[in-house]
């Protein structure tokens, strides 16, 4: 079940992965969900990662409850795929932990208990699904599918209004409470420049698509033009603006958000 990774290239706007599997190539367009996958059965850590990054994902693997954390902490993440019985922390203590810092992201559970007492408890620490090993990987695969279509309708809907740290943002009024702690109005295109970071948390996004998105195709602002919304950001809602938290600048790349 080996997989090695040959190339990544740049097509038509998405990422084509190139996987060269008993001497036969695999052309996989890549979606732009990212997974995180927590299972210490290395075998079937395999398997698993195989079937999801072939459906097109972008897969992250953790063998432990601490490093599962560590990655979760590390980047965003659309999905989490989590064994319940893991090394050093229990599976039940990640998800709750998890929980405690993101309650957006939908997690799946996978376990070899099958009782009804261990599903209950999972689904209460904030687990939206339940899998019983032995599982049908194809039906894994549409449980993956089907989290990830709600969660983004779920994310869609919740985007009206969003928090991180003690700040606030209103996509309806134009309204954001920052660190001073007081509501103020911002512009239409603020608004519209945060939506869109904040929709692709932790991921980096393109001067071009933020073009595309906010300004539309016939505008042509400078980069400098995008940096001072950033910095207006900072200002809003850094507590250390020479040390961002959340808003950054990927010197020729883009622009990132994260949590």
């Amino acid at each position: 079940m080996g997989c090695i990774y040959v190339a990544k290239l740049r097509f038509c706007s998405q990422n084509m992965v190139i996987i060269k599997r008993k001497n036969q190539y695999l052309y996989i367009v890549m979606n732009d969900k990212h997974l995180l996958l927590v299972e210490d059965e290395e075998h079937l850590l395999k398997i698993i990662q195989l079937n999801l990054e072939l459906e097109g994902y972008s897969v992250t693997t953790a063998i432990t409850g601490i490093e599962a954390l560590k990655e979760f902490r590390k980047s965003h993440f659309d999905l989490v795929i989590l064994d319940v019985m893991l090394p050093e922390i229990h599976g039940f203590d990640v998800c709750e932990e998890i929980r405690k810092e993101n309650t957006q992201v939908a997690i799946l559970f996978l376990t070899a208990k099958g009782s009804s007492s261990d599903r209950i408890r999972g689904l209460k620490l904030g687990a939206d699904d339940y899998l019983t090993k032995p599982f049908n990987l194809e039906e894994l695969l549409l449980r993956v599918h089907i989290l990830l279509k709600r969660s983004k309708t779920t994310t869609e809907k919740e985007l009206e209004q969003y928090t991180f740290d003690d700040n606030e943002v209103n996509f309806k009024t134009y309204e954001i409470k920052g660190v001073n702690g007081k509501k103020v109005e911002i512009s239409k295109r603020e608004i519209a420049l945060l939506k869109l970071l904040i929709e692709h948390a932790g991921k980096v996004v393109s001067r071009e698509e933020i073009l595309d998105t906010v300004w539309g195709k016939e505008a042509y602002p400078s980069s400098r033009t995008i940096d001072n919304y950033i910095l207006a950001f900072r200002k809003y809602f850094e507590k250390k603006q020479k040390e961002p938290q959340h808003f950054h600048s990927i010197r020729g790349v883009g622009y990132k958000f994260t949590e």
